[in-house]
C-alpha cells in the first residue's frame, strides 16, 4: 500500500474523499471560520441586549444602558458632547493661532509695544520726574491704550476674514459659538502679549539707568491687569466689527482710550501732581469697561509702591478701590460673554440677508 501524499494518511479503497484530500491547511481554514462566527455571534447578542429593541407587542423598549456595537458601554451623549465641543475648540483655536502667524496684526503689536515701552523707559530713566510716579503713568497710559489696540485688531482682523470669504469661517461652521470665542480668544492673547512685552521693554532702560523701579513681578502683574480688563473688551468689540464693521470697531476703540485717560483726570495727572490718581473717581470708572484695563493696572503699581513714596496711609483706601473695579470687572465680564455666547449661533449677517 502507497503512502498518498506527504502526510502519511493512507488511501482507502472505494474511498472516494480520503482525509488526505483536505489537509491540514483544509481543517484551519474551518476552525478560524467556526471561530469567527462565534465570535460575530456573541458580538450580535450583546448588541441585542443593549439596543433598544422591540417587545413581543411591538413597543419600543427602553435603554437600559448605552452600548456600542461590540456590546462595550460608551460614554453618555452629554459626555459625547462635551468631548465633541472641547475638540473643535482647540481646532479653532489652533486655526486662529495659524491665521495671526500670517497676519500682519502680530508684527503690528510687536512694534507698537517695543515702540512705547522702550520710549518711556528711556525717557523716565533719565527724566527729572519722580521714576516710581513716572511707572504709574506709563501703565495708565498702556491701560487706557488697551481699548484702542483692541479695536484695531478686532476690525482688522473681521474685516480680513469678511474680504477672505464674507466670514464664511466664522458664521459658515456648525458651531458659531466656538468659531467666535476662538476668535476673540487669539486676539486678547495677542494684546496679552504685547502688555507683557511693553512691561519688559519699559522696565530694562530704567533699571540700567539706575533708577527706583516697582518690582519685576509688580510689572508682570500689572500688564495681566490691562489683560484682563480688556477681556469684556475684546468681546464686545468682535461683535461691533462682526456686526457694523472695521471702522466701527477702530472708532469704538478711540473712544474708549479718551474715556479712559478722561476718567483718571487727563493724562499723567498723578504725575504732574505727584500723587496717586489711581483711586480717582473709582466709583464712576468701576462701571465703564473702557476704564478697567487702566485702573486694574494702575492700582496694582500704586500698592507696590505707596510706601516708598511715602502714601503707606491711602494703601487702605487703594485696596478698597482696587477691590471695586476687579469686583465689578468680573461680574460684568462674565455677563457680556454669558449673553454673547447665548447669542452666537443665532447671529445672522444682516449685510448678507438679502442673498
Amino acid at each position: 500500500m502507497k503512502a498518498a501524499g506527504s502526510w502519511g494518511h493512507a488511501r482507502v479503497p472505494g474511498d472516494s474523499n480520503p482525509r488526505c484530500a483536505q489537509g491540514v491547511h483544509g481543517e484551519r481554514g474551518a476552525h478560524r471560520e467556526a471561530r469567527d462566527s462565534i465570535r460575530a455571534n456573541r458580538a450580535g447578542m450583546r448588541a441585542r441586549d443593549c439596543d433598544q429593541g422591540r417587545g413581543g407587542d411591538g413597543a419600543r423598549e427602553p435603554i437600559r444602558r448605552p452600548c456600542g456595537a461590540d456590546g462595550r458601554a460608551v460614554r453618555s451623549e452629554a459626555g459625547m458632547r462635551r468631548a465633541s465641543a472641547a475638540a473643535r475648540l482647540t481646532r479653532a483655536l489652533r486655526s486662529e493661532a495659524l491665521k495671526l502667524r500670517r497676519s500682519p496684526l502680530a508684527p503690528l503689536h510687536l512694534a507698537l509695544a517695543l515702540a512705547l515701552g522702550l520710549a518711556a523707559g528711556a525717557y523716565f530713566g533719565y527724566a527729572p520726574w519722580d521714576s516710581l510716579l513716572g511707572a504709574d503713568a506709563f501703565f495708565q497710559l498702556l491701560g487706557a491704550g488697551a481699548p484702542l489696540l483692541a479695536g484695531l485688531s478686532c476690525g482688522l482682523a473681521l474685516d480680513a476674514e469678511r474680504e477672505a470669504g464674507e466670514c464664511a469661517n466664522l458664521l459658515g461652521v456648525p458651531s458659531r459659538r466656538i468659531a467666535l470665542a476662538a476668535k476673540a480668544a487669539a486676539l486678547w492673547a495677542l494684546g496679552l502679549s504685547a502688555a507683557v512685552v511693553a512691561a519688559l521693554a519699559f522696565f530694562a532702560p530704567v533699571a540700567a539707568a539706575g533708577r527706583a523701579t516697582p518690582p519685576l513681578a509688580t510689572c508682570l502683574a500689572a500688564a495681566g491687569g490691562v489683560a484682563a480688563g480688556s477681556i469684556g473688551l475684546y468681546v464686545v468689540l468682535t461683535w461691533t466689527a462682526l456686526r457694523f464693521g472695521r471702522n466701527a470697531a477702530i472708532g469704538a476703540g478711540a473712544l474708549g482710550f479718551l474715556l479712559a485717560m478722561g476718567s483718571m483726570g487727563g493724562l499723567a495727572n498723578g504725575l504732574v501732581t505727584g500723587t496717586l490718581s489711581g483711586e480717582f473717581g473709582v466709583e464712576l470708572a468701576a462701571f465703564l469697561p473702557f476704564a478697567w484695563p487702566s485702573r486694574l493696572a494702575s492700582l496694582t503699581v500704586e500698592l507696590a509702591v505707596a510706601g516708598q513714596l511715602g502714601a503707606a496711609g491711602q494703601e487702605s483706601a487703594l485696596v478698597s478701590a482696587f477691590s471695586q473695579v476687579a469686583v465689578t470687572c468680573a461680574i460684568l465680564t462674565t455677563a457680556l460673554a454669558a449673553v454673547s455666547l447665548a447669542r452666537a449661533n443665532r447671529y445672522e449677517d444682516r449685510r448678507r440677508a438679502g442673498e
